[in-house]
């Protein structure tokens, strides 16, 4: 039997040489890890439209997904995904806390020092050479 693999998406938004990044709240997956918002794929769900409506979910703001960043293919204990970043703009309404703990703006080189969801460091290292 083959395994399932879920698609989820990862928002990429950045201000000047800041990028913002969430911490996954307690009693999820994962909980206490900083990660780059975003959400499951939905089934009939484009990548884009997930993003702009994760991100109206967990953080109330409206977005555009502008460009495909990169991807990483991760396997945890119980689950495999495929992680796919995209840049993100928000265009309107106030980041307000709905899912995460807490966010944050980090500068692109101190990603790596954060404690980041495993999925999620090799984007990271990923914007970290593409400065």
């Amino acid at each position: 039997m083959s395994e399932v693999v879920t698609t989820v998406t990862a928002a990429i938004i950045q201000v000047s040489s800041t990028v913002l990044v969430a911490k996954r709240p307690i009693g999820k997956h994962l909980a206490g890890y900083w990660e780059f918002p975003g959400g499951k794929v939905e089934h009939d769900e484009m990548a884009d439209e997930c993003l702009e409506r994760e991100l109206y979910e967990e953080l109330g703001v409206n977005v555009e997904v502008l460009d495909f960043v990169t991807e990483n293919l991760h396997r945890y204990e119980d689950k495999t995904i495929r992680l796919l970043a995209y840049n993100v703009k928000i265009l309107s309404g106030k980041l307000t806390l709905r899912e995460h703990e807490e966010f944050r703006w980090i500068e692109i080189d101190n990603l790596l020092k954060i404690k980041l969801a495993p999925a999620d460091i090799p984007i990271a290292d990923y914007l970290r050479q593409s400065l």
